[in-house]
């Protein structure tokens, strides 16, 4: 863990005198490809700004506010895409739409050429998982014991409802500019 940062001034411009709790101590170049740099801007990310005793440096604020906004932006991405997932306990429904086979023929009513269509799958259906499962449950105290049976949730759904709920808190928390950061690609 960092315990004091401080600029200093090299001969090219300048880094950050880094030292450790352990006592080591590092200059580290202003560079985003450098690990102990990135020691720096996750400890401000953190909200450890006493490292730097009055205030953090702009430079290093601004590189810190990009990395944060890298790291929310594919947080939301990935949570957007979870959620878009089919939930297992409801399954999809088949869905199938007319498109053209790519053939025309002639519509002697029309008077026009028009395409043959042809009737195609374009989502497979999924069926929804069982609601329930039974388990075997033995008694640890009692190897003796005849073992039970218990209906439990299914724990497939049990899962796909806790990261659904994950990715739900991640979307929820994102700040408004990565939101319209993602809405624009």
């Amino acid at each position: 863990m960092i315990n004091t940062v401080e600029k200093i001034y090299t001969e090219n411009g300048f880094s950050y005198k880094v030292i450790y709790q352990d006592g080591t101590e590092w200059s580290v170049p202003q560079d985003t490809a450098n690990r102990h740099y990135q020691e720096i801007l996750d400890e401000i990310i953190n909200g450890n700004t006493s490292i730097f005793g009055d205030s953090v440096p702009e430079e290093l604020q601004t590189d810190a506010d990009a990395k944060l906004f890298k790291q929310q932006y594919n947080a939301y991405g990935t949570a957007v895409e979870r959620l878009a997932q089919y939930q297992v306990a409801l399954g999809v429904e088949e869905v199938r739409e007319m498109q053209p086979t790519g053939e025309q023929v002639f519509n002697e009513e029309t008077l026009e050429m028009e395409d043959v269509m042809h009737e195609v799958v374009v989502v497979q259906a999924i069926e929804p998982v069982e609601a329930t499962v039974e388990i075997t449950v033995y008694d640890e105290n009692n190897p003796e014991a005849e073992p039970t049976i218990q209906t439990i949730e299914n724990p497939l759904i049990t899962k796909d409802n806790q990261e659904r709920a994950e990715a739900q808190a991640v979307v929820d928390s994102t700040p408004q500019a990565v939101i319209d950061a993602w809405n624009e690609v």
